[in-house]
């Protein structure tokens, strides 16, 4: 399963809309924020989590592959995988993070 899903859902990103896909799909739906350049290194889940950006860029780390999200994106982060989360933009990013 790729990890990232390119334009998943229409920009501006609705975040009640993303709530309800995610919900069907088994996954709670909560907000971050983030300042410029704030990192979150080294996470390990004991369950599957999604990550949207409503509003910025992150760059996530998987394993060992980086991935630049970008609004409307979906990234699947499988359980039990190391993964870090950036905010690679000038701005503060708004984030939508879930688990099942």
């Amino acid at each position: 399963m790729p990890y990232l899903t390119r334009q998943k859902f229409p920009v501006p990103v609705d975040h009640d809309q993303v709530a309800h896909n995610w919900h069907r799909r088994g996954y709670s739906c909560d907000v971050f924020t983030d300042p410029p350049g704030r990192e979150w290194n080294n996470f390990v889940h004991a369950t599957n989590e999604l990550v949207t950006v409503i509003v910025g860029k992150l760059q996530l780390t998987i394993v060992e592959e980086e991935i630049i999200a970008e609004p409307g994106d979906e990234v699947f982060i499988p359980k039990g995988v190391l993964h870090s989360v950036k905010n690679v933009s000038s701005s503060t990013t708004h984030w939508l993070y879930g688990y099942d």
